[in-house]
């Protein structure tokens, strides 16, 4: 695994806004010095065969004992140390049981090229940076490096498995997110591999689904409140649990066709990092990981990250360095049970004469098989919303 620095292609914004990628480019932010774009082509990750070799088979036994750890969750009902609430639990298990499809998800790892790659969590539920992984970095790919290869076959996985899907799924398949650029394009870029599949789509922002109370459904903004009967929906399972309807959407769970299904709440949930540990205490592809105890206030010992069950870009996480200085960041999820991980190894490359970068590699999933790999690298060690997107390519 090696960094290089690269010459950016001429009208590079212009090339990735045609291919989809609109918001490559953030707002000046003074606070963020050396601040990189989001799409970064000034540099660039190289691998060797064998190396995606390893993190093919990493994402595939990751897989494996995610599964395992659901399932003792399940077995055991450790749904409160998941801080999954009661009244979901009947449509969790009732969803695992009956084993409705998923699509994607994404584990995120930490790893330079030297040992073995180590998990940081599994973003199962609401992943992005898909279009980024599967379309933009490949067309670059072509234009930068024509004979070299990639870790990518997500859109062809993507569109195979929306054909597998189509007897399962009522139509059409409404697709639905929150009115964020991120959010729109994931959801945008998926609606299109279902279309290339040959299913008919419609997309809508997730406020904008009604309640038919005579009815009792979900229904489209038409004037004849078209019923959802199939939905993929780029909007956390513990976030829909809090809205006004939440009590609607667990009685008709059954009526409806939900992507991804509500089971995945049990993975994208940092809890699954210390159940994990219990199952496979030492894992090579695991970092040690508690639930914390006690008073939330305590802080971490040096050599621990402290995370909330339910966080996302890097909010609230708290880093104790071995030597015992602290890095934090701030959010909205302060009031959530914890966990600690220890800290891993630092996997941080040379960035001339500026400050070194922080890559961590997302490994997806599509169907349940590793098929593709992006790279988000930072000027520190947490990923944030604006750290950058870099492609990667090996021989």
């Amino acid at each position: 695994m090696q960094r290089h620095t690269l010459t950016p292609r001429p009208h590079w914004q212009q090339t990735v806004e045609q291919q989809g990628l609109t918001f490559h480019t953030p707002e000046a932010d003074p606070s963020v010095p050396n601040a990189r774009p989001y799409w970064d082509e000034s540099t660039c990750y190289e691998f060797t065969s064998a190396e995606v070799d390893r993190l093919e088979a990493a994402g595939n036994e990751l897989q494996e004992m995610c599964l395992a750890a659901a399932q003792n969750v399940i077995d055991n009902q450790r749904y409160d140390e998941l801080e999954i609430p009661a009244e979901a639990v009947p449509m969790i298990e009732w969803a695992w049981n009956e084993e409705p499809p998923a699509l994607y998800g994404r584990f995120d790892i930490l790893w330079n090229g030297q040992g073995a790659p180590k998990l940081l969590e599994y973003n199962a539920d609401t992943p992005t940076s898909l279009l980024e992984a599967a379309v933009i970095q490949w067309y670059w790919l072509k234009d930068v490096y024509p004979n070299a290869d990639q870790f990518n076959s997500l859109h062809e996985k993507l569109i195979a498995k929306w054909k597998d899907l189509d007897s399962y799924l009522a139509k059409p398949v409404y697709f639905a997110s929150t009115d964020y650029p991120e959010d729109l394009l994931t959801v945008a870029y998926l609606r299109d591999t279902a279309e290339q599949a040959g299913l008919p789509t419609s997309q809508l922002l997730m406020e904008e689904i009604g309640w038919n109370d005579p009815r009792q459904c979900f229904v489209d903004l038409a004037p004849e409140e078209n019923q959802i009967e199939s939905i993929f929906k780029l909007y956390p399972w513990e976030t829909m649990l809090e809205e006004a309807f939440a009590a609607q959407g667990l009685r008709t769970y059954k009526d409806m066709r939900w992507i991804e299904p509500i089971w995945k709440m049990l993975l994208s949930n940092k809890g699954i990092l210390p159940v994990l540990w219990e199952l496979y205490p030492n894992h090579e592809l695991l970092l040690e990981s508690h639930f914390v105890t006690g008073s939330s206030n305590w802080q971490p010992a040096p050599g621990w990250v402290r995370k909330p069950l339910h966080s996302r870009e890097g909010s609230n996480i708290v880093i104790t360095s071995l030597e015992g200085k602290q890095i934090s960041t701030d959010g909205p999820y302060d009031n959530r049970l914890q966990i600690d991980q220890r800290l891993g190894p630092a996997t941080v490359f040379p960035d001339g004469p500026n400050p070194g970068r922080w890559p961590v590699l997302g490994l997806w999933m599509i169907d349940q098989e590793c098929c593709g790999m992006g790279i988000r690298e930072d000027a520190g060690p947490i990923t944030g919303n604006l750290s950058s997107f870099v492609p990667h390519f090996f021989r």
